[in-house]
């Protein structure tokens, strides 16, 4: 199954026909399909086994396919079928091209990139203008050339948010939802993880009438100490902002402050950061390349991050 954004899948193909298949497809699963230098969005309508035929001309040259789940986990599931292409026709493994680094993000919706290719108004009905390819999440892992994941829900918080499930039950999950099999955490390591939450924690209780939950703190921290404890060797950097909460909320910055003092009390591979720019509505693509700049050029100025530039 293909499942959380940014989920990547390549292989090298030759002739002139490309077909590619999917199954068991849940509710909506948008990919970018980028072919040599050319690229199409795929809608996999849900249900079951659909193929996409490639509408352009191929030669019969060795050609480059990759595939990439621009929609978010929350949002929908697919099962790959693999490709069909000509008869005797061949298909490779991709060169490998090693990556330095490895990046993990957990985080909501801002980290997801919902909502980033809207036009004025959010919508959550067509998944297909909610493209995490443009995250500050992907552009960031980008401009360091690193193999990365994101396990990030929309509307997920820490104590309380827009969805039931909670960051601290689904960061180590196969599928986001608490009853989902956990995953293999010591298959994949990565070096640096990047943590941005609160967000929902914030504007849902205030949507609700009710305080800030005081729970945030101890669980905020409790999710970190979950994740040190699965990743010994690891850089964590916690981040807040992205939107107005992050920005703007005196109790979601008071809680998330203690919680970065709490979380790192006698942890030196733990930092913080906060982001100067930020949207009222969710971050369109602007302002993750923004979110991304800023990310990228902090980074870039640690000791921790030396080993990979």
């Amino acid at each position: 199954m293909v499942v959380w954004q940014g989920s990547r899948i390549s292989l090298d193909f030759e002739g002139p026909m490309l077909r590619v298949c999917f199954g068991g497809s849940v509710e909506q699963n948008v990919f970018d399909l980028t072919v040599d230098e050319q690229s199409e969005i795929i809608v996999v309508p849900a249900g079951q086994e659909w193929c996409f035929a490639w509408p352009h001309e191929l030669g019969n040259a060795r050609h480059q396919l990759t595939l990439c789940k621009r929609s978010e986990a929350a949002a929908g599931q697919v099962r790959f079928a693999g490709v069909e292409i000509g008869a005797n026709a061949k298909a490779w493994l991709p060169p490998v091209i090693p990556c330095k680094l490895r990046m993990e993000f957990f985080g909501d919706s801002i980290t997801v990139g919902a909502c980033n290719e809207d036009q004025a108004t959010d919508q959550w009905e067509d998944r297909r203008t909610h493209n995490h390819a443009l995250s500050y999440s992907s552009l960031t892992a980008a401009a360091f050339h690193a193999d990365y994941r994101c396990m990030a829900v929309s509307g997920m918080g820490i104590v309380t948010g827009y969805v039931d499930v909670k960051a601290g039950e689904v960061w180590d999950k196969v599928y986001p939802r608490a009853d989902s099999p956990r995953a293999d955490l010591k298959a994949w390591q990565p070096d640096v993880v990047l943590v941005n939450l609160g967000e929902n924690d914030d504007s849902f209780s205030g949507s609700i009438n009710r305080p800030f939950p005081s729970e945030f703190t101890p669980g905020y921290a409790a999710l970190i100490k979950a994740i040190r404890a699965a990743y010994a060797q690891a850089h964590l950097v916690l981040l807040r902002g992205g939107m107005y909460g992050g920005a703007k909320s005196p109790e979601l910055r008071a809680a998330w402050e203690a919680a970065v003092e709490k979380a790192g009390t006698g942890d030196p591979g733990i930092s913080h950061f906060v982001f100067a720019h930020w949207s009222s509505d969710h971050p369109r693509v602007s302002d993750h390349r923004a979110m991304a700049n800023e990310l990228t050029s902090w980074l870039k100025a640690q000791p921790f991050m030396s080993p990979f530039l």
